[in-house]
């Protein structure tokens, strides 16, 4: 039998209960149990004044961010839009029913008034939930680094010249203070603008600037065209739970291994640990980095040292044997290699065998195609690279190889892949800042549930966290 047509009786006035319509296992009811967000009134008392107009409870800010996150929206409009029609984000926000939710132009107001400062202790405040949680181990400690796309358009790239007006130069001319502070990268987020250019033509942000994003750089994302962007920086720890314990944003210009010293120097003080090795790429295997941990902090560092070895077409360094007792390098052929002069900027010592032996060498042609003699570069700490290179046959070192490849580039992929770190939203430095600490926090965060009973449940954008989730045990497991 066919029913009748639905009636549409939708004016009439129905008594319901937030309380009530929301699922008692339904996950925001989790997330409230789990974290308390009472201490970042605590946080932001400074940001206010004494008297004035009430502003908006920063709880309902940060509540409003994480809604954010864990349903993947990118604009702070969809997302006003989306948590006015959904009982349970209401639930969670503590607004009824007949009750408007801040306007999207407001959470911008907030954002600026706070700053990163507090950004930072909200992060740092998940970081210590879940350290008290036990899921920090503390003993490794994993640095890697992506490419995130800036809110910004190569067509707005112009040349500096161009954004100098007669202010900016005036501030320009201006006598420097007698004694330069120490340029803090962790606080400013960038290196030094007025640090020396490693190339004859200068840099490239130097030389062209975004009026989009003026703190975005060129760079040039693996397999992609150049475009403007940031790095992002993790530092990851050992434990299975992968708690993200430093985050840190830098402009693209920025190399990966460039911060690593002052992020491990950081998170040592910041939460008293005393690692026992470090694990990275190629990319972090440095003179100054592979000499601070070896040499200064007596940590292991695994990490792959460049391959020298097959860059040309001829010996590479490890085919001459350095002979320590008479400081001198022997080649295939038996001639040694005597120190010629020191190099005291790159701190290295060349050795060069004599002219007339190499000429008249038979093996010359696979060696070198110079006509002064073969030469061979040996760093003033090359003790430390041999250590390091002793590493690369121990089972630990390939271990750690492994783990570097599940624990801290699926962290990656889930940021870009559900909580849109493939282009940040903000523009500014000190903005892209905020959003990757919170995105950070965020990831944090889900391990924290999960610890805490959520478990392998759906998060809120359904299959999505559950993948995030199974991806993360699979990975440990296997």
């Amino acid at each position: 039998m066919l029913g009748p047509p639905k009636a549409r009786d939708l004016d009439r006035p129905v008594l319901i209960s937030l309380e009530s319509a929301v699922p008692p296992n339904h996950f925001y009811r989790q997330l409230e149990r789990t974290l308390d967000l009472s201490f970042v009134r605590d946080l932001v008392a400074d940001c206010y004044a004494s008297s004035g107009r009430p502003s908006i409870d920063p709880v309902v800010f940060f509540k409003l961010h994480l809604i954010m996150f864990f349903e993947g929206l990118r604009s702070e409009r969809k997302l006003i839009e989306i948590a006015s029609l959904n009982l349970a984000h209401r639930w969670y926000l503590g607004y009824h029913l007949d009750e408007p939710l801040p306007d999207h132009s407001s959470l911008s107001t907030i954002r600026a008034r706070l700053g990163l400062p507090v950004f930072r202790r909200f992060f740092e405040t998940i970081v210590a939930q879940c350290r008290k949680a036990g899921l920090v181990r503390g003993k490794e400690l994993i640095f890697d680094a992506t490419k995130v796309r800036a809110n910004a358009s190569m067509d707005s790239l112009v040349p500096v010249l161009h954004l100098v007006d007669n202010h900016l130069a005036a501030f320009a001319q201006a006598e420097s203070p007698e004694e330069a502070s120490r340029w803090d990268l962790l606080e400013e987020c960038r290196l030094d603008p007025d640090r020396p250019a490693t190339s004859r033509g200068g840099r490239k942000s130097d030389q062209r600037m975004s009026t989009t994003d003026p703190d975005a750089a060129l760079m040039k994302p693996r397999g992609a065209q150049a475009c403007l962007g940031y790095q992002d920086h993790y530092v990851v720890d050992g434990g299975k739970a992968r708690i993200i314990l430093h985050a840190l944003v830098t402009p693209g210009d920025v190399m990966e291994n460039q911060p690593m010293l002052d992020l491990l120097r950081r998170v040592m003080f910041r939460w008293r640990l005393r690692p026992t090795r470090v694990i990275a790429d190629t990319t972090y295997a440095t003179i100054e980095n592979i000499r601070a941990l070896e040499g200064e902090e007596d940590i292991r560092e695994d990490v792959p040292l460049p391959d020298w070895e097959h860059q040309r077409d001829y010996y590479g360094p490890g085919q001459f044997t350095y002979d320590a007792a008479q400081d001198v390098y022997i080649c295939p052929q038996g001639a040694l290699l005597h120190p010629y002069r020191q190099e005291w900027k790159a701190e290295k010592t060349e050795y060069r065998a004599g002219a007339a032996i190499c000429n008249a060498c038979p093996a010359k042609a696979a060696c070198t195609p110079s006509v002064q003699g073969r030469q061979v570069h040996r760093s003033f700490h090359a003790a430390y690279l041999d250590r390091v290179r002793g590493y690369h046959e121990t089972e630990e070192y390939q271990k750690a190889m492994r783990k570097r490849k599940v624990w801290i580039e699926p962290l990656f992929g889930e940021a870009k892949q559900w909580h849109g770190m493939r282009q940040f939203r903000l523009r500014g430095l000190m903005k892209v800042n905020m959003e990757g600490l919170f995105i950070a926090a965020g990831q944090n965060l889900k391990r924290l549930l999960a610890a805490k009973g959520w478990g392998r449940r759906p998060w809120p954008s359904g299959a999505v966290g559950f993948a995030c989730v199974r991806l993360q045990n699979c990975l440990v497991m296997g």
